[in-house]
């Protein structure tokens, strides 16, 4: 599975054996505080701070699994790309009405009777929108939780802000009670990972995520899973050329920096994706696809190339490799540019 979900752009993560929580740090991380993001251990190919060491490489994944079979898989959701609705059924008493759909007061008219858990706020929310309930979503993957609970995995839409994460019992953002949010910040457990609590079992219906319905995007942004817009930059006011002054007039439009050493760059993992148009299976595409698009990403969020041309480019050659499977094809692709994207990478030194 741990190699599966790397295949199709989704970093990946060890789990500690019969956990749904990663494996213990290093004892170099454990002794001595720091950031994930300065630790060396990922480089060095360890698996500490969970999510942060998440990975496509399939020789670390190889080896990771290869030290600890047992390991169940997490991935991490912001660079997968990933907006999970996890839905609990924790025994818990009921808030009051204002905290059940933060955001949206019910009448008193509104009977709450048998309501106790995640599914029924969140039919409830669908029901007031006039919505389908997500958790019957068989157009996306569905994970059974051993407690009862259900992870609605969807792909966030591409380009667009960052989601957050959140508790569904939180105070501040939240979707609804007992409806948590795996999102950026976070990670969420692989289908047919075992814990001592049982299985994470996926339902029937789509075997791969669905993007995230609009409505339900727009719900996430009413309750403050979007990032704070941020002002746009307001142009000085234009001053009238005085006798010692010089007009300054725009420059006109240029390639980003670095445009021919991205294609350069881009070109023998494109055309190694397109050479499997030669073989209809056991040439490692979807691999190939992947290492393409995340390079892609890489190239694209250090500014040397554009997100749309990376797309076009991407699609053409999967496309022509294997011309039957279209909607696959921009699966793997979308997930591994926004992978991709959060490592840039600089065409200097490169070959």
């Amino acid at each position: 599975m741990a190699l599966w979900l790397a295949s199709r752009g989704m970093p990946v993560h060890p789990l500690a054996p019969g956990a749904k929580t990663p494996p213990a740090n290093c004892a170099r991380c454990r002794e001595h505080h720091h950031a994930p993001e300065a630790c060396p251990c990922t480089a060095e190919g360890r698996w500490c701070h969970g999510f942060h060491a998440a990975t496509t490489d399939t020789d670390v994944i190889r080896d990771w699994w290869r030290q600890e079979p047992e390991f169940g898989v997490g991935v991490s959701c912001g660079p997968a790309g990933l907006v999970v609705i996890d839905v609990d059924t924790h025994p818990a008493p009921l808030p009051d009405r204002g905290r059940l759909l933060p955001g949206i007061p019910l009448d008193e008219r509104v009977d709450l009777t048998g309501l106790g858990s995640g599914y029924d706020t969140l039919a409830l929310l669908a029901a007031l929108r006039r919505r389908p309930d997500p958790a019957r979503d068989g157009g996306t993957l569905r994970v059974r939780t051993p407690s009862g609970g259900l992870h609605i995995w969807y792909r966030a839409p591409l380009g667009g802000p960052a989601i957050r994460s959140s508790s569904g019992n939180g105070t501040r953002t939240a979707l609804a009670w007992q409806v948590d949010v795996r999102a950026t910040g976070g990670y969420i457990v692989a289908p047919g990972t075992r814990t001592a609590a049982g299985t994470y079992e996926a339902l029937p219906g789509s075997r791969t995520p669905a993007t995230l319905p609009l409505w339900l995007n727009a719900e996430l942004a009413r309750t403050g899973h979007h990032p704070a817009p941020q002002p746009a930059p307001q142009p000085a006011p234009e001053r009238a050329p005085g006798p010692r002054s010089t007009r300054i007039t725009a420059a006109p439009a240029t390639p980003p920096a670095g445009a021919d050493d991205a294609h350069r760059i881009l070109a023998p993992l494109l055309a190694e994706v397109r050479a499997c148009a030669q073989a209809p299976s056991g040439t490692a595409f979807g691999e190939k696809l992947n290492r393409a698009a995340f390079t892609a990403g890489g190239l694209a969020a250090a500014g040397h190339i554009t997100l749309p041309e990376c797309a076009d480019l991407l699609t053409d050659a999967a496309n022509a490799a294997r011309p039957g499977r279209q909607r696959r094809n921009r699966l793997v692709i979308d997930s591994a540019l926004r992978a991709g994207s959060h490592r840039p990478i600089h065409p200097k030194g490169r070959s």
